[in-house]
Formats: C-alpha cells, structure tokens, sequence
C-alpha cells in the first residue's frame, strides 16, 4: 500500500514568541521536540492559562438590588413607606411579605440556571496531546502556551489557534466559529514571516474531521479566535420588552393614584372631614389603587411558566425571558443541526441510465430507492449498486452501530463518507465483506488542490480496480475520464443543477489496471464515469411544523447562518420560510443591515459581526428577535437579541453563556412551545392588571361619588386596606396560574410598542371598574335609605364583587381547570364574610352584623361582577391572527422533492460522528 506523505513545513524553525520573532520562522516540525517544561512552566506563569476568561460572580446583594429595582417593587416601597408612617404595621408588614417573597424567588431561579448551565459546560477541550521534552503527552488544555508543538488527530477538538506544520489529509470542521458548515482542508505553513493564509491556520474549539498533523500555538485564551469572539459579549444586556411595559405601568399608576387620591383628601377636607382621618384614608386608596400583589403574580407566573419549560428540556437563565418569548415577533435561527439533523444523507443518485432517489434520514443503513416514481430493488438498478460500491470502496469512514453508549448510528470520520456507507447498507452492500474482498492497495490521498481521492483494490479479477471520486468540476474532464465527451456534458449539466439546488455532488470514476499506479497522476486518468451522489443535510422531522406554528402564531422565522447561499436558499424553500424564487442575502456581497430592514429572511454567509448587525437591525426596526444559535459566532448575536437561545447539547460554553434560554434537547420546537409559554404568562398578567385596577378604579370611584349620593364616608381606611388585602392577595396569586387559552398560538404577537395596558386594557378597566362601583354604590345608596348598616353592606359588596370578577376573569370557563383559584376566591369570600361576624374582625374594620337576608341579597347583587367581566370579554375579544401584520407568510405548496442542501464539492460539513479523543463527549462542532 502507497503510505501517504506527510506535508511538512519548508521552514527551518518556527518563532519564539518570548524573543519577538515572526510566528512561523521557528524550528522545523522535524525537530519535533517541542517546548521544554521548564520553558512551557515560565511562559504560562508569565502569559496565564488557555482559558476564556470567566464572568465574575454575581454577589448576593447584587442580585437582591437587581430584584428590587423593578419598577413596581419601588412602587412598593412607597407604599410600604406610607403605611408605616401611619402607624399601619400590619398592611405595611403584608407589603414587605410581598416583596421578600419576589425578590428571594428571582433570586433563587437566577442562581439554579447557572447551575443548570454549569452542568451543562463541556464543551472545549478538557485535554490536549502535544509534545514537549521530545515526547508526547497529554496535558490540561488550560496549560498550553505559545509555541506548544499540539498533534492533532481524526476526532480531537483543537485546543488553541495554531500553525499547521504538519498535515496529512487534514479536514477541520470550523462551524462553531464562522458558522460554514463545509469542512476545511489544512495544509502545512508554506510562508516565512508573513501573515498565515486561512489554509494553514486552525482555531480553538474546531474539530479534526479527517487526518492528522502537527500545529504550532500562535494565541491562548482571550487572545485567540473563540476569545476575541467572547469578548463581544461585555455589554449587559437592556430591560426585557416585560419590565419595560411594568416600568411604564408603574409611573402611570403612581402618578394617577397619587393625583385621585390626592383629589379625595381635598374632598373630605372640604366636606370638613377631619385631616388624620382624610390622611389616612388617602394613604389607603394609594396602597388600593396600586396592585401590590403584581410582582409576586408576575413572579409566580414568571417561575412556574420556568418550571413547566425545564420539563420540557428548557432552561431558563433569566426569569423574565420566559415572557420575553411571548412577546417575539421575529425568530432568527441558525440552520445546521437546529432546521436539519446535522447529519449527511445520499438523496439523489445519478448514471447514464438515469436519476433516482434515496429515502431515509440519519446514518442508519435504512431506507428505499426510488426511480421514474417507484419503489425499485437494487437488483433492479445495477448501475446504481456498482455507483455507490465503488463511493463505499474508496471511503475512509466507519459507522458505529446503537450501543449501550449511543442510541443511533454514527459516523466515525468525515460525515460524507459515513453517508455513502450508509447508502450501501441502502443498496444491501456488506461493507465489511466488500472491503474484505477487494483490500485497498493504494492510495492518493485528498488534497484541496486536486479535489479528489484515489484508491487501488484488488478486484475479483486479480486485477487492480482504480476508484476515484471527488467534486464534478475536477473530475469531469476529458483528461481523466475516457467517456463520451456528450456524456460528460450531461454530468456536468446535472451536477450543475444539483448543485444549484443546494446539494453536494460527487462524481465517482472507476477503471481496471494491471498494477498499483505510484503517484496520484498514474490513478486519474483514463477512468470511466460511474456517476454522481448528491447528499444533503436533511430536515430535522419537526423543521417545517416548527416553522408553520411561528408563521400561525404571527412569528416571521429569519435564517442567519454562514453556510453557502444556495445550502440557505433551498432549506429555506423547503422549510417555507420564503418562497420559491427568493434568494437568500449573500453578506459578503450585501450589507444585511439595510436587508434585514427591507424584510428579507434568508442571509448567508454572515460573519458574527454581521449577525449582530441583522438583529441590530429588526430591533431598530421595532421587532422583538429571539435568536437560537450553538457556535462561538453566534455568541454576540444571541447577546444582543432580545432573547438569545442556545443549544444545550452541541452548543458552545460561548453560545451558552450569552442566552436567555438554553434547550437541553436542541430542538427548535422546544422555542415555539416557550413562546406559547410566554404568552399564557403575559396573558396571566394583563388579566391580573385588569381584575386588579378595576377593583382599584372602583374602589376610588366609590370614595370620590360616595358623598355626592348621600354617603359621607363609604369605606373606612382599614375597610379598604382589608378589601384589597383579600382581593390581590390569594385570588391575585391564583390567576397566576390559569392555563394557556388554546387559540393562543393563533393569535399575533402583540405589537413591540405596545404597553401592557394598551389593547383596549384601560377601555376594560373603566367598564368593569364602573360595574363594580355601580353596585357598591347601589347598595350603599339603598341600606342608607332604609336605615341598614349601609357601610358595612357597602363593604361587602365591594368586596363580593370583586370577587366574582376573579372567578368571571377565568381563561377556560366552565372547566375545572385551574382549581387554586376556586379556593382562593373561597378563602377569600369567608374572610370577607367572617369580618361583619366575628366581634374581633368588626372592632378592628369598623363593621357592624347584617342580617342573612341582607347578606343574601348583596350576594346576589354582586353576581354582577361576573357578569359583566364575562359580557365585557364579548364586547372586546381578541382578533385572530393569519399571520404577522405587514409581512404576509410564504405560501405552503406540497414538496416537490427531497430538499437539498449545500453546493458542489467532495467535502462534508459536519465533523467526526464521535469526538471523544480529546477528552469530550461533545459530539458535533456547534454548527451554525
């Protein structure tokens, strides 16, 4: 067998850094010694570990402070501040209960995602081979230092940025940092003292795909690639679109509850009620017009809808992002292994004789084959078998079976060749037989100028069988094949059609010789065509029903990856993220900012400062973005969304650390069911707010009109605090937990500038406030005109119809869903009841007893409430949604055909199936 050269570097030696000399001018990989200990010990004392650096931890009181500078906490605050300067200890005590009890849950959650994210942290490289003393070992990948000698080999992630010196066949998966998901070829540094050309260099946290060589480290740490990346993410991040609409809520319920009861003390001090009194009582329609209970509704809602995602394989790093998700209105998502499997899959195949197609998906040896619409036998298609034999035979991959380690197969070396093996398990070729039969005699390994592959088998015949294969626009050439020039036009019309389509193609020649050619020229040429593989990424099976529920639920799906436009352009037509005949952005020919604003949904090729750019650009247009992402390149990018979300599994410590949100399965779906999460919580919230304010709104209403229908003084301070206590206490928190409506999803998302009292809120607010208040005066007028003890009666009432408001403000009427809000609402009503019949509750509220029948008909009466949140629901429903106003969705037609994915070229574009050689379970680059 022809063992392949190794390329080495024709520099004599490679650079010192210490003594300032150009990186690839030191000495020669021959002299493979490597660094001394001792030299290695001084340089990382000296420069500091292989390490990004790691964001400080956040203090205690840093938190605590962060937690209660929320808008409506320091609403809180002053009311708390009001209730104890008028010696109101008990409800000021609730109101601070209130506030430990939301500042300790935010906390908490804050501190049990990081964790959740720490367990989840391994991702670069824990250990690196290398050789130093003239003998390899392996070392912490922290210890490296500049001009370590690292060897490198099939399934290592690389630890540092480093210069190749030596490199056979060497393939780098780079898709964690530039987000290309075609592989790299690396070849040996030709140059002296001169700037490294992109072929020569590798970077930290890719993937050794194929080969092996030897690289000398040229940056560590924050220094290198990954760590230059990183070092965009310094910013912190601005307010949720949640706590932006809470801060605005906050000034306007401040600044009109201190204006009406500010009105009500001028009243009663008109009306010469006395001033402590009136102070009072002024100070207890502030705490009542303000829904004290709705950051710890907020709260409650914010960590359950948490809870409920962790379930579903959803971390949440920040507790707000969990609303933040429902008020998306563009996803932004990468593409390799979040749209597709992240797997390579023969689709189509091609001879002389004609097409035909491949089913099946992963690297399982599974499927059927297709020709001219029917399901075919491979005995029935020769030419197909002896096409993929000879892409199996010249093929330097292995699958590995489901074991007790994985649960489906997997490819072990470059992903392309493990799918033509699979395709022969396709096609009932034994691999193993067959490579028994005809042992491999030769080689001429792939290089990135020829861009091909050769090998020599022993045939049947005793002859030896030349196989070549590699991209068409290489092999189809009169010089190396002996076909018809008629048909090698053919195949290079085809292959060109394919390619065009998104998938890569490969040609496979093959021809008999007497005896082992010597050089790569002796194997290629006078070959014979057998034909071409077109393989592609194929969609995860839960791509397009993600994609169709975003555009259901009024949510533009935008793809952002750094893969070839036409591998973006097909998935996106498949996936119907945009229509046949729309082309993807290309951003290295077209500045994608001014694109995003101009509503385009499909850019290629991004640089991760071109990523940042595009979801600069949706924010400013006034879109709420969520961006999902696994690379290093898209670090800065899920930082700046508004809510970033990042891959659990494949993802990076990078991607990891800049999200919001973390899918422990890396499934797209995962966000779509967050976003429905989003909006039950947001939901929840606004139907909290109106209960809440409009039992506000009638509780001033009734202080402000009492007097002018006979009622001098309708509620006592203490009634009033006692009446909101009851209300926005446990009922408050309850609704918290109502279900999700089940159009929810149908619906749009609510427009980025809208406040979370906007959608017609106030208009319910003064209609349902307005009933409540009618009745209370209504009671209130009819006991003081027949000379019952009208301010008790007026006191309950006002309570009892807040109340039935509660249970008429329920998501799913009718069902017995949400059961806390029964018994809190009950809880609440025999509170309310027992303050007018035990004698300490009366002494303390100022009431007096009424009897059954009174209380009967207030009851009754009070019924109303319900009636009228339920009548006001009819009067201002929600509208559905067809899709996100202003950018209508891309039309649905049924598939016409497999969708391919990248262009031409013999390359794969993921990394090694099982990257475990370097100390890592990680199996995959973190592609983008």
């Amino acid at each position: 067998m022809t063992v392949p050269k190794l390329q080495t570097a024709p520099d004599a030696v490679l650079a010192s850094a210490s003594r300032g000399e150009p990186a690839d001018a030191g000495r020669t990989s021959t002299d493979a010694v490597g660094l001394s200990s001792g030299e290695a010990a001084a340089r990382l004392a000296r420069d500091g570990g292989n390490v990004l650096p790691s964001p400080r931890p956040t203090p205690l009181w840093r938190r605590i402070v962060a937690q209660l500078r929320d808008p409506l906490v320091l609403v809180l605050l002053a009311a708390a501040g009001f209730t104890l300067a008028t010696a109101d200890f008990t409800d000021a005590s609730v109101i601070m209960l209130v506030i430990v009890v939301n500042t300790t849950v935010g906390v908490l959650q804050e501190i049990k995602a990081e964790r959740a994210i720490t367990a989840l942290s391994a991702l670069t490289a824990p250990a690196a081979r290398l050789v130093r003393d003239g003998r390899q070992r392996e070392v912490p990948a922290a210890d490296l230092v500049i001009d370590d000698l690292l060897v490198l080999a099939e399934g290592d992630v690389v630890p540092a940025d480093a210069r190749v010196v030596e490199s056979v066949a060497l393939l780098v998966d780079e898709a964690a940092l530039t987000g290309e998901s075609v592989p790299v070829d690396k070849s040996a540094t030709t140059g002296r003292g001169t700037a490294a050309p992109a072929s020569t260099v590798v970077s930290a946290g890719t993937v050794i795909v194929r080969g092996r060589g030897h690289a000398v480290v040229t940056a560590t740490g924050p220094a290198s690639a990954m760590g230059r990346i990183a070092a965009m993410l310094v910013t912190r991040p601005g307010l949720t679109p949640l706590q932006r609409r809470l801060a605005g809520v906050g000034r306007q319920l401040a600044a009109g509850a201190l204006l009406l009861c500010g009105l009500v003390l001028a009243l009663g001090l008109v009306r010469g009620q006395p001033l402590q009194l009136m102070i009072v009582t002024a100070v207890s329609l502030v705490v009542a017009a303000v829904p004290e209970s709705l950051p710890a509704v907020v709260t409650l809602s914010l960590a359950l809808g948490a809870r409920r995602m962790t379930a579903r394989q959803a971390v949440i790093r920040r507790l707000p992002a969990v609303e933040t998700l429902g008020s998306v209105t563009v996803l932004a998502t990468d593409k390799t292994g979040t749209l597709t499997e992240g797997t390579m899959v023969v689709r189509q195949l091609w001879t002389a004789h004609g097409d035909a197609s491949i089913s099946g998906s992963g690297f399982a040896p599974d499927g059927q084959i297709h020709r001219d619409g029917d399901i075919i036998s491979p005995d029935q298609a020769p030419d197909l078998v002896e096409l993929v034999r000879a892409a199996v035979l010249c093929n330097d991959a292995s699958l590995r079976a489901p074991g007790p380690d994985n649960d489906d197969w997997l490819a072990v070396g470059d992903p392309t060749e493990a799918a033509l093996l699979s395709a022969g398990g396709k096609l009932r070729i034994d691999v193993d037989a067959l490579h028994q039969a005809s042992p491999r005699q030769g080689e001429a390994p792939f290089d990135s100028d020829r861009k091909r592959m050769s090998t020599a088998h022993r045939g049947p015949d005793g002859r030896t069988q030349i196989i070549c294969k590699g991209a068409p626009e290489s092999l189809l050439h009169a010089a190396i094949l002996t076909d018809h020039p008629d048909v090698l036009r053919q195949a290079a019309d085809r292959a060109d059609a394919l390619a065009h389509e998104g998938l890569r193609v490969l040609a496979v020649a093959q021809a008999d010789r007497d005896t082992v050619p010597d050089d790569a020229a002796g194997y290629e040429h006078g070959l014979h065509l057998l034909g071409l593989v077109a393989i592609l990424d194929p969609p995860r099976a839960s791509a397009a029903a993600t994609i169709a529920a975003c555009r259901d639920a009024g949510i533009t799906p935008v793809l952002i990856t750094g893969d070839h436009p036409a591998t973006a352009t097909a998935i996106a037509t498949e996936l119907h993220i945009i229509d046949a005949g729309e082309a993807a952005v290309d951003c290295r020919t077209t500045d994608p900012g001014p694109a995003a604003t101009r509503g385009a949904r499909v850019f290629a090729r991004a640089t991760p400062q071109q990523k940042v750019a595009i979801i600069d650009a949706l924010r400013d247009a006034g879109e709420i973005v969520a961006m999902t992402g696994d690379g290093v390149n898209d670090g800065p990018a899920l930082h700046r969304a508004d809510i970033g979300v990042a891959m659990g599994k494949r993802g990076t410590e990078v991607a990891r650390q800049a999200a919001d949100l973390v899918l422990a399965d890396d499934e797209l779906a995962t966000v779509v069911a967050a976003a429905e999460e989003g909006r039950r919580v947001y939901a929840n919230i606004r139907r909290f707010l109106l209960y809440a304010l409009s039992g506000g709104t009638a509780e001033i209403t009734v202080m402000l009109a009492g007097p002018f229908v006979g009622l001098p003084l309708p509620l006592l301070p203490a009634q009033i605090l006692w009446i909101n206590l009851l209300t926005h206490g446990l009922p408050g928190l309850a609704m918290g937990s109502e279900p999700a409506d089940p159009a929810a999803m149908r619906k749009p998302p609510r427009p980025p500038a809208e406040t979370i009292l906007g959608a017609g809120m106030w208009q319910r607010v003064l209609r349902v406030g307005a009933v409540i208040a009618a009745v209370t005066i209504g009671v209130g007028v009819w006991a003081h005109a027949t000379d019952r003890p009208w301010q008790t009666l007026t006191f309950l009432a006002l309570g009892l119809a807040q109340l039935a408001v509660a249970l008429g403000s329920r998501a799913r009427p009718g069902t017995a869903a949400n059961p806390m809000l029964f018994a809190a609402v009950g809880a609440a009503l025999l509170l309310q009841v027992a303050a007018v019949y035990i004698a300490p509750l009366r002494q303390l509220l100022g009431t007096e007893p009424v009897t059954a029948a009174d209380l009967l008909i207030v009851t009754a009466v009070s019924t109303l409430g319900y009636a009228a949140i339920r009548l006001d629901r009819r009067i201002h429903p929600t509208p559905p949604a067809p899709g996100k106003a202003g950018r209508p969705a891309p039309a649905r037609p049924e598939p016409a055909r497999p969708w391919p994915t990248s262009g031409t070229g013999r390359v794969a574009r993921t990394p090694v199936g099982v990257a475990r050689q370097a100390g890592t379970d990680r199996k995959d680059g973190g592609k983008s």
